[in-house]
C-alpha cells in the first residue's frame, strides 16, 4: 500500500506549486491596472507610482512570483492589495464557513447516495427505475437553478429557512444549521445521484458475479450477501467516486456562497477576482488546492483499505 501511496504523495506535492504557479502567472499577464482599481481613476500618477513601489508592483512578474514562493513556504501569503491586510487574517475566518460547507454536503451525498444505492439495488426493477430517473434529473439541474429554488420554496414562500447569511456555531447550533441546510442541499443534490448510481451499478455488479452465487449457493443469507459483501465489494468504486465529486463540489462552492451570500472563500474569490486581487486569489487557490490533496490522499488510503490486493502490497 505504501508503494501505491508514495507516488500520490510526490504528486500532491507538485500540485501545490503548479497550481498556484499557474494563477498567478494568468492573473499577473492580465491587463489589469490594479493600482487605478483600488486608488480609482482620479488618482494622480505619483500616488500610483508610490502605490506600485509599495507593493513591488513595478518589479518584474518572475521576481514577484519568486518573492510569493519564499513567502509561500514560510506561511506568509502577502498582503491584499485592495485591504492591506494579511492574506490570512481574510481567510482564516472564511475558511471555516466554506469547511461547513463542504463537509456537510460530503457528508449528505455520501450518506444519502448510499442508502439510494442500495434501496435501488436490493428493491427491485420498478425503485432502480425511479432513482435512476432522479439520478438522471439530479446531474441534469445546475447546483445554482435548484439554489434558486430552494430559496424561492423555503425561505420566501414557506419560510423556513433564511434565505442568505451565515449564523457561526457560536451563535447557537440551530441557527447555523439553518444557515447551511439550503446550501448544503444544493450543493449535494448531484452528488446524491451520482453515488446513488455508482452504488446500486457495482452492488448488482458484485450480486451477480460467481462469488456471490456460490456463497448463495452455501446457503449465505441475503442480508450477509448484500451488506457483507456486494456493499463492501462496491465501496472501493464508490469511494473513488466520492472524490471525484467531491473537486467538482469543491468548484461549486463559489456560485452557491455568492447566491446565500455566504462569507467563505467562494465568495472572496469572486469579490477578490473583481479587484484583481492577486495575493488574495493566490491563497484561495493554495487552500483549495491543499483541500483537494488531503482529500486524494484519504480517498486513496480508503481505496487500498478496502481491496485487500492493495492492503497486502
Amino acid at each position: 500500500m505504501l508503494r501505491r501511496l508514495v507516488p500520490r504523495l510526490i504528486g500532491s506535492v507538485a500540485l501545490l506549486v503548479i497550481v498556484p504557479t499557474i494563477t498567478f502567472f494568468l492573473q499577473g499577464i492580465a491587463p489589469v491596472n490594479v493600482a487605478r482599481l483600488v486608488l480609482g481613476l482620479a488618482a494622480s500618477q505619483s500616488q500610483v507610482n508610490a502605490f506600485n513601489q509599495r507593493l513591488g508592483l513595478n518589479r518584474p512578474l518572475v521576481i514577484r512570483y519568486f518573492h510569493w514562493l519564499a513567502g509561500a513556504v514560510h506561511g506568509n501569503l502577502g498582503i491584499s492589495y485592495a485591504t492591506s491586510q494579511s492574506v490570512q487574517s481574510i481567510l482564516a475566518p472564511r475558511l471555516t464557513v466554506s469547511l461547513s460547507l463542504i463537509v456537510g454536503s460530503v457528508i449528505v451525498f455520501t450518506v444519502a447516495g448510499i442508502v439510494l444505492g442500495v434501496l435501488s439495488a436490493t428493491g427491485g426493477t420498478v425503485l432502480g427505475k425511479i432513482i435512476d430517473g432522479v439520478s438522471a434529473i439530479g446531474i441534469a439541474v445546475p447546483n445554482f437553478w435548484l439554489a434558486v429554488i430552494l430559496v424561492t420554496a423555503f425561505a420566501v414562500e414557506i419560510p423556513l429557512f433564511p434565505a442568505t447569511g451565515y449564523q457561526p456555531f457560536s451563535a447557537g447550533p440551530r441557527l447555523w444549521l439553518g444557515a447551511l441546510i439550503l446550501p448544503v442541499i444544493a450543493l449535494s443534490f448531484g452528488g446524491i445521484t451520482a453515488v446513488a448510481k455508482q452504488t446500486r451499478d457495482q452492488m448488482l455488479l458484485a450480486a451477480a458475479s460467481p462469488y456471490t452465487r456460490t456463497l448463495r449457493a452455501n446457503g449465505a443469507s441475503e442480508f450477509s450477501l448484500i451488506y457483507k459483501h456486494a456493499l463492501r465489494n462496491a465501496a472501493g468504486p464508490v469511494v473513488t467516486v466520492l472524490g471525484i465529486i467531491f473537486v467538482g463540489a469543491l468548484s461549486g462552492t463559489v456560485i452557491i456562497e455568492n447566491i446565500f451570500v455566504l462569507p467563505g472563500l467562494g465568495s472572496q474569490a469572486l469579490q477578490s477576482a473583481l479587484q484583481a486581487d492577486l495575493p488574495v486569489i493566490q491563497g484561495i487557490a493554495l487552500y483549495f488546492t491543499i483541500i483537494v490533496v488531503i482529500v486524494n490522499v484519504l480517498v486513496d488510503i480508503a481505496s487500498a483499505l478496502l481491496n485487500p490486493r492493495v492492503r497486502g502490497s
